[in-house]
Formats: structure tokens, sequence, C-alpha cells
């Protein structure tokens, strides 16, 4: 750090030691029960904590871990298992978090370790949920809305339908429950009447037509070993052949998935007073069409303190500017203003 070296500190002797028992012998007992009380506290670690579920957000989560344990040391296990799993982990109690992209139903509240201990539903990041396609010899894809729903119904199997060099066209798709895919269906619905009627919204559906994986690991993969394919995946899968394209929004114009057309699309949302909140089509000019934000889910109680502080802890560092902006980088959209101020105080209600 620069400047003059601090002594180091004398050993301590055969002679110091009574000197310094006889000085803690003489403070009434009651405070020295507290100075050892306070001491042990300040040495006490916080115990590792498991988390399991949405796969949208995995790279931050899984980041955030990383970087968590090297600050402050302590560990965070996250398995990205699709968001209906994680749910279901959560509400049997097999987890010490849960993470989707679907806000829960007021059923969910009251149902298994969620009725029973409380639950909170805390936002964490939102997201862009993209067209991604693997097609070199169609570079600049633009789809309008009902074009994207077609695809997906099986309406559309060549690339010419598309205006790209004559091809087939191999559709992608979720095979787990993800919020991912309620996320992306939900906007279909709206995208499309023959959509909604014919195959809804759901955390997984009956897909017309498509190869299947599970995950956005899996999503990205297969689009990335099959050519001539298209799919859905959290633009922070968005590398290399897997390229994002172009969707109409519901204002008419034609934009990618990042990080400035996913926050003007958030700002279009509003949260309910359990921060739960989407929208299948926001408005705005620069919005991206298809955008949601993402939930921890917590329990308020019955976990025991030291869980309950180390869970608290963590939710409360991620939601610093620090990780919010690392996020940011790797493809999400961080959380600003109301909603993150409401977010650290729903983190504040975790109790043990």
């Amino acid at each position: 750090m620069g400047g003059t070296p601090s002594p180091v500190a004398p050993v301590a002797t055969t002679r110091s030691r009574p000197i310094a028992y006889l000085r803690k012998a003489a403070l009434p007992v009651g405070l020295v029960a507290l100075t050892t009380g306070i001491s042990a506290c300040a040495g006490r670690r916080l115990p590792s904590i498991n988390g399991s579920g949405a796969s949208f957000p995995a790279p931050a989560y899984q980041r955030w871990a990383a970087d968590y344990k090297a600050e402050k040391g302590y560990l965070v296990n996250y398995q990205s298992v699709g968001s209906g799993q994680g749910v279901r982990s959560f509400l049997t109690g097999s987890v010490d978090f849960g993470a989707t992209d679907e806000q829960l139903s007021a059923g969910n509240f009251k149902e298994g370790m969620a009725g029973k201990r409380g639950a909170v539903q805390i936002p964490m990041l939102g997201g862009t949920i993209s067209p991604a396609y693997n097609n070199p010899d169609c570079p600049d894809l633009k789809l309008t809305q009902a074009q994207l729903a077609d695809i997906f119904l099986g309406r559309i199997t060549n690339w010419s339908a598309l205006g790209c060099p004559a091809r087939p066209l191999t559709v992608v798709h979720r095979t787990d429950g993800a919020g991912t895919t309620f996320n992306f269906t939900n906007s279909l619905a709206c995208f499309s009447p023959e959509w909604k009627r014919r195959v809804g919204v759901g955390k997984a559906v009956q897909w017309p037509v498509g190869l299947g994986a599970r995950g956005n690991e899996g999503v990205a993969g297969l689009i990335q070993n099959t050519p001539g394919s298209l799919g859905y995946v959290n633009q922070a899968f968005l590398r290399g052949v897997v390229k994002p394209a172009k969707l109409q929004n519901r204002d008419g114009q034609f934009v990618l998935a990042d990080s400035k057309s996913g926050a003007a699309a958030l700002n279009n949302i509003t949260l309910d007073e359990r921060l739960g909140g989407e929208e299948c089509n926001p408005r705005g000019a620069e919005s991206f069409p298809i955008v949601a934000f993402t939930w921890i889910l917590a329990y308020q109680s019955g976990q025991g303190d030291a869980k309950a502080e180390a869970v608290r802890t963590f939710l409360l560092w991620a939601l610093e500017e620090g990780p919010q902006q690392q996020a940011a980088e790797l493809g999400f959209v961080p959380l600003k203003g109301d909603v993150l101020k409401r977010a650290r105080e729903e983190v504040a209600r975790i109790k043990g």
C-alpha cells in the first residue's frame, strides 16, 4: 500500500500474561461474559447455503457465488435445474432458497414450506428472452411478432419465408418446466391468437414442432450444433454462432435484446405487493417485447438464525451496485430505482 510499514507487535511473554489475566479478572462477572460473547459472535462464520431453480439467471448467480466466496469467504451453491424444479424444491424445503422466472401464484404462497414458514419473493435481475438462431447465410434476421409465432407453430418451415436463402428451418425449444418458457409462450399468446388457442401459456407446453433440450444451456448448445436452427434463450446465452434476431415490438420497431431495450421494457412493468409482475408485450419504441424479472424465493422464518443471516447477507450483497453491474456485463438488466429499494426491503423480512 506504500508508506513506512507499521512496527511488528511484540510477542507476549510469560510476564505479561498474569497482568492481562488480572485485568480481566478485575472486571465484573457480567461484563466478562458479555465481552466473551461478543468475541464469539465476531468470530462466527456463516453457514453455506444451497439454492436451485431457473437457468435463465444462472450465469449471474453462479458468477455471484464465485465472487461472494472470493470477497466474503462464504459458500453459496446454485444448481441450474429450471424454474419448475426450483419452485418444487423450495416448497418441499429441500433448499435454502429457490429461483424462478415465473412469479409464484397466490396458492403457492400457501403450499408446503412456503405456507409453514412464510415466503418472500425478491426480484434480483431483469432479462430479455431472445429469438436465437444459427444461420450464417442470414446475418441480419428481422422477425415480426406474427412470424415468430408462426415459426413455433410449424407454419414457417423454410428460411426462404423469412427473406433468407432457402434451407430447412429447425425449431429448438425447452423440454423442462421453465420460467423462460412461461415468459416466452406468454408473449407468443399476445402475438398470436392461434398460439393462444392451440398451445397456450405455461412452464411446459405441447410444442407443435421442434427439437427439445433442457435449460438455456441445452437450447443454446443445440442451436450451436444445428445449422439452420432457431430457438429462444436468455440474451446472456447469445454467443458465437448463436445469434440474436431483431424482433418487432409493440410500437412497430425492430430491436435487439440488450440491457438498454430490456430496461426500457422493464420500466413498463408494474410490480404488485408481493413484488410479482409481468407484461407480455410492453409499450415503448425502445422496448424489447419479451422481457421478465427473475426472482429468488426465501423463507421468512423457520430456517434458524444462522441460515437466515446467511441468505439475507448474500442477497443484500447481490443487490449492491457492483454485483448488479457484473450481471449487466453478463447480459442481464440490473435493478434500479424503486424496484431495487423494494427488493432490499423484502430481503430484510427474512428472519430466523
